[in-house]
C-alpha cells in the first residue's frame, strides 16, 4: 500500500480527536507535482519549507500535550492499584469492581500511547517520503539537513513514552491472571474503547518499520513487538487478546 493510503487509512482509524493534528500529506505532495521550471523551484522552496516548519510546531505542541497528560495518567494509575490491593478487605463485590475499572483504564491507557508513539512514526516517514519527492522533483538537496532537524524535535523523541508503554503493558500482565475464571471479565474489558485503534496503531507501525533492502539511514528500525499477552493478541490481528 502507499504511503498516502495508509497514512488516510491510519487518521481514519485513528482516536477523533487526533485526526487533524497528523502530517497533511496531501497537500505537501500536490504543491510538490505543480512545479514544473526553475522558476517556480526557487520560489517554491520558501513555501514548501515553510509548511513543513508549520507541521513541525503542529507535531510538537500536541505531542507535548499529550506527554504530559500520559505523565499525570501514569501516576493517577498506579496509586489507583496501590489504594485498591491496600482495600482487599472491601465489602465483598467492591474490590473486584475497583479492579475491573481500573483494568479497563489502563488497557485504554496503554492504547493511547502506542497510538502516540505510531503518531511520531507516521509523522516522520511522511516527512521523510515527500521530502524525498520534493528533492527527485526539483534536483535539490533538502531531504538530508530538514531531516536532522526533525530527528531533534519533541514529536520525534519517544523514550519517555515508550518506558511509561512497557511499564503499562507489564502492570496489565500483572492485571490480567492467566487463571480461566479471568478470561471472560477480561475479554469483556479490552474488547471496548480503543483497544481496536491500538491493534490498527501496532499493524501500521509494524509495516513501515519493518525491514527491507530498500532501507536508508532515513528509515526507522525495525519494529520488534515484546512478548507479552497483550502484544501477542495485536499480532493475531484481533479485537480482543487471548488472555
Amino acid at each position: 500500500m502507499k504511503f498516502g493510503k495508509r497514512l488516510k487509512q491510519h487518521v481514519q482509524e485513528t482516536l477523533p480527536g487526533w485526526r487533524e493534528m497528523y502530517l497533511n500529506y496531501k497537500d505537501l505532495k500536490k504543491l510538490v507535482k505543480l512545479i514544473s521550471s526553475s522558476l517556480e523551484i526557487e520560489n517554491s522552496e520558501a513555501e514548501f519549507v515553510y509548511l513543513l516548519n508549520n507541521e513541525i510546531e503542529k507535531f510538537n505542541a500536541f505531542f507535548m500535550e499529550q506527554e504530559e497528560d500520559f505523565i499525570i495518567r501514569h501516576k493517577e494509575l498506579q496509586q489507583r492499584i496501590k489504594r485498591a490491593n491496600e482495600c482487599e478487605l472491601l465489602p465483598e463485590g467492591e474490590y473486584e469492581e475497583e479492579m475491573a475499572r481500573i483494568r479497563k483504564d489502563i488497557v485504554d491507557f496503554h492504547g493511547e500511547m502506542v497510538l502516540l508513539v505510531n503518531y511520531s512514526n507516521i509523522n516522520y516517514t511522511g516527512m521523510a517520503k515527500i521530502l524525498k519527492k520534493y528533492d527527485k522533483r526539483t534536483g535539490g538537496l533538502l531531504r538530508l539537513p530538514f531531516i536532522q532537524k526533525v530527528l531533534e524535535q519533541p514529536f520525534f523523541t519517544t523514550e519517555l513514552i515508550s518506558k511509561l508503554v512497557k511499564e503499562c503493558e507489564t502492570t496489565i500482565d500483572e492485571l490480567f491472571p492467566a487463571a480461566e475464571e479471568m478470561k471472560e471479565s477480561a475479554i469483556t474489558i479490552v474488547g471496548e474503547g480503543i483497544f481496536r485503534n491500538t491493534v490498527a496503531a501496532l499493524m501500521t507501525m509494524k509495516e513501515i518499520r519493518k525491514g527491507s533492502s530498500t532501507r536508508s539511514h532515513f528509515s526507522l528500525p525495525a519494529l520488534n513487538l515484546p512478548d507479552t499477552e497483550i502484544i501477542r493478541s495485536c499480532q493475531l490481528n484481533s479485537p480482543i487478546p487471548i488472555i
